[in-house]
């Protein structure tokens, strides 16, 4: 089984593309942000990264990482976003990354991983995505030095329809 990742910054197309993916028979892990945003909104949190955003960080960690250790029988697992992902957004909001997130974070390798670029013209906000679009520039730097701190090459995915996009991917399957 090859893992790979599609990573970026807030509203660069990376579910768009999964679900598109998904669509066309390709094993797919979910985003997990909304639910966890969804089931804390319950408890009645609003935002519950601003207002916590370790404990937040450490959960949606956790839950990421349970779901890279899992084996799957499937030829390619394809991440919407990875455990590093959540280490990137706390360097966004400068905040101490507890050192046992770092440790399991120096396990975890792709076969594969991709970033998007942000896209101002498909950049839109909702209820989960607050981020303004020059936020989510300073994510994607993020997103690029976390990566590289953990010695993992990201390839650019350029910026263009989704079956283009996954054409682009498509051709390094193989």
């Amino acid at each position: 089984m090859s893992k790979i990742l599609i990573t970026g910054g807030p509203g660069t197309g990376k579910t768009s593309l999964i679900n598109w993916m998904q669509e066309h028979g390709y094993f797919c892990s979910k985003e997990i942000v909304r639910e966890i945003t969804k089931r804390k909104r319950e408890d009645g949190h609003d935002q519950y990264f601003l207002s916590d955003p370790l404990n937040f960080s450490i959960e949606l960690f956790d839950k990421r990482f349970e779901e890279y250790k899992k084996n799957y029988n499937s030829d390619y697992i394809f991440y919407d976003r990875g455990p590093l992902d959540v280490l990137a957004y706390l360097d966004f909001k400068n905040i101490k990354i507890p050192n046992d997130l770092n440790n399991k974070a120096k396990s975890i390798n792709y076969d594969l991983s991709f970033i998007l670029h942000p896209w101002q013209d498909i950049y839109i906000n909702d209820d989960v995505r607050y981020e303004t679009f020059s936020e989510c520039e300073e994510i994607h730097k993020n997103l690029f030095n976390k990566y590289k701190e953990f010695n993992i090459k990201l390839i650019s995915v350029p910026n263009c329809s989704v079956e283009k996009r996954f054409d682009f991917i498509k051709k390094y399957l193989n």
